[in-house]
């Protein structure tokens, strides 16, 4: 199982150079924390970690791709690899109770918080034994043991429902903090502005984190947002904001403990846009015509969050080659254990077509 450890944007031709980026939001995360690092130099533990965690996402997501293209997936599937950093980031900076909310790209969300791997590939492949008892699919499961409040199909939906968990947390004074996700696309959608509102209003323990992964479906941020700089996002709510590196885990770190440390102590709402980028297309149905193959391999080679981690393990000489391919292999082990459950787990009965329904 997978544990929970606890510029204008990244050129928007995405192929801008990265230490650029990570410059950039460098100089507005100081400003904005009076001077806290905008990264973090990592344990040897701490590293090993965030590697075994992502490479768990990374694992899964193809794993999930392979039974999508064998037809054992139905519907919507939306992969999260190459933007693994973001969450196991973000999941080092909370503690238990806090509260995860998110859209539809959510396997690497439940998988950080803790969620069984089992559980999340039999929900995908409409099984009994999925999370949402195969009811919901790719883009519908909760666990609110692990804190996960879904995986939301609705573009922007879960920023107001993310809100009021975080009305909820103030109202009961339980010092929890709700991360709200969502995308560079659902960034336009008026709803996050109304949930942007009341949460500097009430000052609720809410961080906003925008995946902006440089495309909303096939639209290119710079043709898609007047404002591309999405941190500047809250400016007239009173909303601060930074840009991260969000192909850096160490820097989404540093960035997720000021933004949940500032939203826990009463000051009310954060905005963090991580700069990032998914290497799969929108969807599994999408074939991702509207870039270039040169501009996703820039990325997979200079700037992929695993692989930076690997290199720095390689380089101090906390791993070696074998150690590290042996971390590989066994979490290949589990990601086809949890294939092999959700192929074979018995599909819901028909009768829990009237189960679990508000009327």
């Amino acid at each position: 199982m997978v544990t929970a450890a606890k510029k204008s944007a990244v050129s928007n031709t995405v192929g801008t150079a990265a230490p650029k980026t990570a410059r950039s939001a460098a100089r507005r995360a100081d400003k904005s924390s009076g001077g806290s690092p905008s990264t973090l130099e990592f344990s040897k533990a701490e590293e090993l970690e965030a590697y075994r965690q992502m490479l768990e996402i990374r694992r899964f997501e193809e794993k999930a791709g392979q039974l999508y293209g064998m037809g054992l997936i139905g519907g919507f599937c939306h992969l999260y690899i190459g933007q693994e950093a973001v969450v196991v980031g973000m999941q080092a900076a909370l503690k238990q109770g806090d509260q995860v909310i998110t859209g539809y790209r959510d396997h690497g969300h439940m998988l950080a918080t803790g969620m069984d791997p089992k559980g999340v590939m039999a929900e995908l492949t409409g099984r009994r034994g999925g999370y949402s008892k195969g009811k919901g699919g790719s883009m519908h499961m909760f666990s609110t043991d692990k804190g996960f409040y879904g995986g939301h199909g609705i573009v922007g939906a879960q920023v107001s429902l993310g809100t009021g968990l975080a009305f909820a947390d103030a109202y009961r004074q339980n010092g929890n903090v709700c991360l709200t996700y969502f995308g560079d696309g659902a960034a336009n959608q008026g709803q996050v502005y109304e949930s942007f509102n009341m949460a500097e209003l009430w000052k609720l323990p809410v961080v906003y984190i925008i995946e902006n992964n440089k495309y909303a479906m096939g639209t290119a941020v710079s043709r898609a947002s007047a404002q591309t700089d999405f941190s500047k996002r809250g400016t007239s709510f009173n909303i601060p904001g930074e840009q991260v590196d969000g192909m850096d885990v160490r820097a989404v770190k540093a960035a997720g403990q000021r933004a949940v440390e500032f939203a826990r102590s009463g000051k009310g709402p954060y905005i963090l846009e991580m700069l990032t980028y998914r290497y799969r297309g929108h969807s599994m149905s999408d074939p991702a015509k509207y870039r270039s193959k040169e501009e996703v391999q820039k990325m997979r080679t200079e700037h992929d969050p695993i692989e930076q981690v690997r290199a720095r393990l390689l380089e101090k000489s906390w791993a070696s080659e074998e150690e590290l391919k042996a971390i590989d292999a066994e979490i290949r082990d589990v990601m086809n254990a949890a294939a092999d459950f959700a192929s074979h787990d018995p599909e819901p009965d028909a009768s829990e077509l009237y189960t679990d329904i508000h009327r």
